[in-house]
């Protein structure tokens, strides 16, 4: 019972940053949407939902840092694509290809120390959709947006977790 009366305190607290901040989140992914007309590629439009959640409600994290969020996509897009390529013959051979890009796009962002986790969703999307100049410009675009909007309006915003 003490977590929930936790929970509900420091939603009291703080229940401006919260609405501010999910009202930034929708704001902003709303007019990434608009821009790049993504319906055809809901699957890496997915990972960048997990990525604007980050940036929103854990601007002070470091998985939330721009290093992080475009290093991490750029990491997770060029294990895809290459693994796209792989491997694609066979159920049991396409899923290893669909695994070992989100395994070694892991092993990269940590030993490059540019984590993020959504950007391995986006190493799975890449393995299984393939490259596209489209998937390119959407991960990308929509990653600088999320990097600047976050440079800017980190100082107003708080970790909600």
């Amino acid at each position: 019972m003490n977590e929930i009366s936790n929970i509900f305190l420091k939603f009291k607290k703080n229940w401006k940053k919260y609405v501010f901040q999910s009202l930034l989140a929708t704001i902003t992914i709303f007019f990434i949407l608009l821009i790049l007309n993504v319906q055809d590629r809901p699957i890496i439009v997915s990972s960048l939902g997990a990525s604007t959640f980050i940036v929103f409600a854990m601007p002070k994290s470091m998985v939330a840092k721009a290093r992080n969020l475009v290093g991490g996509h750029a990491v997770g897009f060029i294990c895809g694509s290459i693994f796209s390529l792989f491997l694609n013959g066979n159920f049991v051979f396409s899923n290893l290809s669909y695994a070992l890009a989100v395994g070694l796009s892991i092993f990269l962002m940590v030993v490059i120390d540019t984590e993020h986790p959504p950007a391995a969703g986006t190493a799975l999307s890449l393995s299984i959709t393939g490259f596209s100049l489209n998937a390119f410009l959407s991960v990308f675009i929509s990653v600088a947006i999320l990097a600047v909007v976050h440079y800017f309006l980190k100082p107003y915003m708080i970790d909600l977790i």
